[in-house]
């Protein structure tokens, strides 16, 4: 089935919340702060690949989530960023934002991409 238009929201991943505890060993009385930062958040990538010839694979979803950043821990653990979230679209694909109207790029030529959703900072 041959797609050429769809409505999709995309959501950028939340950053990881960040740590807060104190080094604490027997013969460190004032052992300071050691708790770690949170890992990012996924974006929402929209990249014009070459062999993709419809948009039929993003149009059974209505909404594309990136993942969250984990947490941090003790002991300056940072927490693990996610992955950034990459859909596949035709080359000549212009996407638009619906609020606005406004066109964001024209995905004209294989290998061009914008970031639809930045991830949060952890």
């Amino acid at each position: 089935m041959f797609v050429d238009r769809v409505h999709i929201e995309v959501v950028a991943g939340d950053g990881g919340r960040g740590c807060s505890s104190f080094r604490r060993e027997k013969y460190i009385p004032l052992g300071g702060p050691d708790g770690g930062d949170g890992g990012d958040g996924g974006s929402v990538i929209l990249e014009a690949r070459a062999g993709v010839d419809s948009l039929a694979a993003l149009a059974h979803r209505m909404q594309w989530r990136a993942e969250h950043g984990q947490a941090g821990g003790p002991a300056n653990c940072q927490g693990r960023s996610a992955e950034d979230l990459v859909l596949l679209v035709p080359p000549g694909t212009i996407v638009l934002d619906e609020t606005t109207g406004l066109v964001l790029k024209d995905l004209a030529v294989a290998g061009e991409s914008i970031v639809a959703a930045q991830g949060g900072a952890g």
